[in-house]
């Protein structure tokens, strides 16, 4: 496989991963009593939108040299990975041996998929 569709699977998985900070960040920097309006309209939801987005376009041109049933899981699991470790250092969430053991796994298996395409 030609690096450059992996490059931008991983750069959307990436993106994903922001996306998906930010709107955790949206939920905890507001208060609870907070309308829903302004849940939806902060810069924090708006921002993970906008990441979102960003991700849908880079793996759409990853899809016109690469087989989905491949850069799917990929993407899928690289921002599963960037997120677990992220969230554990922005948030506290926590990371325990079994999670580490899972990411590891994870990613050998990101590695299979990306030698096979």
């Amino acid at each position: 496989m030609k690096a450059t569709p992996l490059i931008l699977v991983l750069a959307a998985g990436l993106n994903s991963c922001i996306g998906n900070i930010l709107l955790k960040w949206s939920r905890i920097s507001l208060p609870g009593d907070v309308g829903l309006a302004d849940k939806f309209l902060s810069i924090g939801f708006i921002g993970g939108l906008a990441f979102y987005c960003i991700n849908v376009v880079l793996f759409a041109k990853a899809l016109d040299s690469m087989e989905v049933s491949v850069a799917y899981p990929i993407l899928a699991s690289s921002g599963f990975v960037m997120l677990a470790v992220t969230s554990h250092y922005l948030f506290g969430e926590p990371l325990h041996l079994s999670k580490w053991i899972g990411l590891a796994l994870v990613l050998a298996g990101i590695v299979f998929l990306a030698r096979e395409a």
